[in-house]
C-alpha cells in the first residue's frame, strides 16, 4: 500500500452563514467572497504543506482540477504541480487530474504532462477525470450527452501523441490536427501511470479495466459506504477476468490521526464540519446535469440495479447522503468525526503508529515548517 497526501486546496475563509446565504459553493458562488491577498497566502501555505508531505516520506502528493468554486482552488493543477516538481525530490507528483474533455485541443494535456514528468525526473502520475457536471457542463459549457464521447477522443489523441515516434495527422470527430508531434515526451515509458478518479460510475470502471488504468475512488462519506462501492468495483474486475493487482485501485479518504477519539474530535471537528457544511454545499441541479456513469445503450433499470449491488443499501443513483449524521437541511448537529461506531472501526489499531507518525513529523527537515511560518508572517502581520 502506498500513501498520497492529497490537497483539494479549498478556500478557508467562507463565512459561518455561507449555507444560509448562498445556494452553492460551486458555479455561482459570489466572487466577492474571494480575497486575492489572502489567496496569496493560501496558495503558498498549501504548497508548503505538500512539500512538507514529501519531506515526511509520503509516496505521493496530490492535486486536482476544479473551476469556479470554493471547494478547490486549482483551475490549473499543472501550475501547482510544476512548482512542486522543482521543490520536491521523492514523492510522486499526482495530478488527479486534467479534465481532458475540456481541452481544445487535448494535445495540450500531452505536452504539459510530459513537461511535468521531465521536470520531476519521471515522478508524474497522470489523472484523466471525466469531470464533475459543475465543471464540465455549467462552468465550461460542455453538452452533457457529448462529454464521454469527447473524453474518449481526447484520451486517444493524448496516448497516441505520447507513443508516436513520427508526426501524424489526427482526424477525429471533435479534433482535427494536421500535425501531432509531442515535444517533449515523458520520461516514463510507454507513458506515466494513468489514474482515473471517479465517484462510482460503472462506465468509468469499465474504461479503467479496458486500458488497465487505476480506478481512484473519491470517498467523503465513510469507509463503510466506500467499501461497499469498492466491493462492487472488485466484483466487476472479476467479471471481466482481470487480475487482482492492488494497483488497479486507489482510495481517497479523510484520515484524522490522534491518540484517542476524544483528541481526534478536539483537533479535527471544526475543520471537518467546515468542509462538509460549506465546501460540499452544492446546489443539487448543478450536480445532476446528466445521469453520471450511465453507459450508452444501458437501460436505466439495469444501471440502477448495478448501483444497488455496489452500494448494498439500495440507494438510487444520484442519492446524496447528508453531510453528517443527524443533519437536516441546515448544519449537522454532530460532526462526522465523533466516535460513532463507523469511526471506531476505522481506527488505526497499531499502538506504535501514531507516535511513529509524530516522530516523523518532528524529524522532518525544518525548511518546510519554516517556510509555512515565514509565509504566514509575511502576508498576515498579526500572526505571532
Amino acid at each position: 500500500m502506498k500513501f498520497t497526501w492529497f490537497n483539494l486546496m479549498p478556500w478557508p475563509h467562507l463565512p459561518d452563514d455561507f449555507r444560509e446565504k448562498n445556494r452553492s459553493v460551486w458555479v455561482d458562488i459570489p466572487s466577492t467572497l474571494y480575497d486575492p491577498r489572502k489567496g496569496h497566502f493560501v496558495y503558498h501555505e498549501y504548497m508548503d504543506q505538500l512539500e512538507y508531505a514529501d519531506a515526511l516520506g509520503f509516496d505521493g502528493i496530490g492535486v486536482n482540477e476544479h473551476h469556479q468554486n470554493g471547494y478547490g482552488l486549482m483551475p490549473s493543477p499543472n501550475i501547482i504541480a510544476a512548482g512542486l516538481a522543482r521543490r520536491t525530490s521523492r514523492a510522486a507528483i499526482c495530478v488527479i487530474g486534467n479534465s481532458i474533455a475540456l481541452y481544445n485541443p487535448p494535445i495540450r494535456v500531452a505536452e504539459e504532462f510530459a513537461m511535468l514528468d521531465v521536470i520531476s525526473g519521471g515522478r508524474l502520475i497522470a489523472g484523466f477525470p471525466v469531470g464533475t457536471p459543475m465543471d464540465t457542463n455549467f462552468c465550461y459549457g460542455q453538452i452533457p450527452a457529448l462529454t464521454r464521447d469527447k473524453y474518449r477522443e481526447a484520451h486517444e489523441l493524448i496516448m497516441r501523441a505520447w507513443a508516436a515516434d513520427e508526426p501524424f495527422a489526427f482526424d477525429g470527430k471533435y479534433n482535427q490536427l494536421r500535425w501531432v508531434n509531442c515535444w517533449p515526451k515523458p520520461i516514463q515509458k510507454p507513458h506515466p501511470p494513468i489514474y482515473i478518479p471517479g465517484g462510482g460510475s460503472i462506465e468509468t470502471w469499465d474504461f479503467c479495466l479496458d486500458h488497465d488504468y487505476n480506478y481512484s475512488y473519491l470517498s467523503f462519506f465513510g469507509y463503510k459506504r466506500a467499501k461497499a462501492l469498492m466491493d462492487g468495483y472488485w466484483s466487476r474486475v472479476a467479471e471481466r477476468g482481470k487480475d487482482l493487482s492492488p494497483y488497479r485501485a486507489a482510495f481517497a479518504q479523510i484520515i484524522c490521526v490522534a491518540e484517542t477519539d476524544r483528541e481526534a474530535e478536539e483537533l479535527y471537528a471544526e475543520h471537518c464540519l467546515y468542509f462538509f457544511n460549506r465546501c460540499l454545499h452544492v446546489f443539487p441541479p448543478f450536480a445532476l446535469a446528466a445521469l453520471p456513469g450511465r453507459p450508452e445503450g444501458l437501460p436505466e433499470r439495469h444501471l440502477e440495479a448495478a448501483h444497488r449491488r455496489a452500494f448494498r443499501g439500495g440507494r438510487k443513483p444520484g442519492h446524496r447522503p447528508p453531510t453528517a449524521r443527524g443533519s437536516h437541511h441546515g448544519a449537522p448537529r454532530r460532526p462526522p468525526v465523533l466516535p460513532l461506531p463507523q469511526w471506531r472501526h476505522a481506527r488505526l489499531e497499531d499502538p506504535l503508529l501514531v507516535p511513529a507518525l509524530r516522530r516523523a513529523g518532528d524529524a522532518a527537515p525544518a525548511r518546510s515548517l519554516a517556510g509555512v511560518e515565514a509565509r504566514r508572517a509575511l502576508v498576515d502581520p498579526s500572526h505571532g
